[in-house]
């Protein structure tokens, strides 16, 4: 088996794993309220990711080096996971993968003014029929009721995009403890504060499936790790995409979705503008990588950025 096709299984592996990730909210979503979930799931995500940081071969304090773009990256994270778990709560599981995918083509325009690298005509005409083909999926004033689902979903990429175009730009200045921790405890606050206005008791197996969503979450970042270190980044990034076969099957068999005709021809468009910018990046006819480097994986509390995760598991020196 060449290491293309090793990473290719490896990623596609993980994006199974985190489609069920996705479900699993979506099943919770249906009885409690999404900043609960997020909040448990953060909770007893908390033990496991800990181990994790102990590994941090960099010793020094929780204190940032660079301020605001550690609290920018923290206020995207919370944003991104809230969106993201309200998304998954209220909308069909294509449609939101849908919105998310626009995630690589926002990380493309905000790659320019946050740092300063430049876009050529035909990423540029990528990402115009990129984001027409969300138009496609929502559908304005043609039938279709948008709510807050889809502003949240919306919401989600871009803030999950500047996320991602803020770990760029800090690079490697911050120790990722300060980069995975920051989050995780702004998370806590604001999730904990919203069980103050809606709160339900949850049953102990339903606390044992926020403990899945941690689990998941770590597990296909581990995998999405040993996928990017197997394979090159052109061949492994677009299997980002096959979210939507699990989203199309997922849906139709647990929560009685029917996949439609414009969100799939939507869909389509989004993932081949997507494709086509991984592509171009690691073709060598652009120095820039913005989307293939943040490896386009939507970020939530309970699934860690993997660039961090590897940071953090990367041998002690």
């Amino acid at each position: 088996m060449s290491a293309n096709v090793k990473g290719a299984l490896l990623q596609l592996t993980a994006m199974g794993i985190f489609a069920t990730h996705d479900v699993v909210i979506k099943t919770l979503g249906q009885t409690y309220p999404p900043l609960q979930i997020l909040f448990f799931s953060s909770l007893l995500s908390f033990p496991l990711i800990s181990m994790i940081l102990m590994r941090d071969p960099n010793s020094g304090t929780l204190r940032p080096n660079s301020l605001f773009w550690v609290l920018l990256r923290t206020g995207c994270a919370v944003i991104a996971g809230m969106g993201g778990f309200f998304a998954f709560s209220t909308l069909p599981l294509a449609q939101v993968y849908a919105i998310l995918f626009t995630t690589p083509l926002l990380i493309t325009i905000l790659s320019i003014p946050m740092l300063g690298e430049r876009v050529g005509i035909h990423r540029w005409a990528a990402v115009v029929v990129g984001l027409s083909g969300v138009l496609i999926v929502l559908r304005p004033g043609a039938g279709q009721e948008l709510g807050m689902g889809h502003a949240a979903a919306l919401v989600s990429a871009l803030a999950a995009s500047v996320g991602a175009v803020t770990i760029r730009r800090l690079g490697k200045s911050e120790r990722p403890l300060v980069l995975m921790m920051w989050p995780m405890l702004g998370n806590f606050i604001a999730t904990g504060a919203s069980l103050g206005f809606a709160y339900q008791p949850m049953q102990l197996a339903h606390l044992g499936l926020a403990g899945v969503i941690a689990c998941f979450g770590l597990a296909g970042g581990f995998l999405v790790i040993q996928a990017y270190r197997a394979g090159e980044a052109a061949i492994v990034a677009p299997m980002q995409y096959s979210q939507i076969l699990w989203a199309t099957a997922y849906g139709w068999f647990l929560f009685d979705e029917a996949l439609d005709m414009p969100t799939l021809l939507g869909a389509g468009v989004i993932i081949a503008s997507g494709i086509y910018i991984v592509i171009r990046e690691g073709s060598g006819v652009s120095a820039n990588r913005p989307a293939t480097v943040a490896r386009l994986r939507h970020e939530t509390v309970t699934a860690p950025k993997s660039a961090i995760l590897q940071r953090l598991l990367s041998p002690r020196r």
